[in-house]
């Protein structure tokens, strides 16, 4: 599993989600800088690992797994130490809890949806949201500690506000796909159920 590269680069993203922590527990703009420079190594690789899989023929069922995994445990962990720290706090606050309540549902859609062997496919407004978001949370890390004609922290709370506009639209999609297919099954489970007792009488 670890042999192939896209897999390195996933378990790489989250080894790198810890380091990335601790740089928030630690004052200065060298530090804030540093975070940056690891969050945006995450990214790269959430980017390459998928690339690298297609184009080498190399996908496998622990990329499968593990890849939205390191995603959104790196995403929540960012929005968790942007709060705890009050990079951003308020109103922003509610934007942050949309995605992540939104990262809990689909992850729950797909869990049930995988049982039934169905796959939900990202859409080109989800790769959108992702995008905006990744660049939303980068200006929100380094925050004041950019150059005073950059407004990172303005930046990053209006591109967190779009993420979670975004958010909200795909996790609709989602969510209707996964209530179309939870009604297939309990039609078909009641079916399978009506027969079993037309059998038995």
């Amino acid at each position: 599993m670890l042999t192939k590269l896209p897999n390195i680069l996933t378990v790489s993203r989250i080894c790198a989600i810890p380091v990335l922590v601790a740089l928030f527990f630690f004052d200065g703009d060298a530090y804030r800088w540093s975070a940056l420079g690891l969050y945006i190594f995450a990214c790269l690789t959430d980017f390459f690992d998928g690339y690298l899989a297609r184009t080498r023929k190399e996908t496998s069922a622990f990329g499968r797994f593990l890849d939205p995994v390191a995603d959104k445990l790196l995403v929540s962990s960012v929005l968790l130490m942007l709060a705890g720290f009050e990079y951003i706090g308020g109103l922003t606050l509610l934007p942050t809890v949309v995605i992540l309540c939104r990262e809990i549902l689909v992850s729950g859609l797909r869990e049930f949806l995988a049982e039934i062997n169905v796959s939900v496919p990202v859409t080109t407004l989800a790769k959108w949201k992702t995008t905006i978001q990744m660049f939303a949370l980068g200006f929100l890390i380094v925050g004041s500690a950019s150059p005073d004609w950059i407004p990172s922290h303005a930046i990053g709370v209006v591109g967190l506000w779009a993420a979670a506009l975004l958010t909200l639209v795909t996790g609709y999609d989602y969510w209707r796909a996964g209530i179309k297919h939870l009604r297939a099954e309990d039609e078909t489970a009641t079916r399978a159920a009506d027969q079993t007792r037309t059998a038995a009488e």
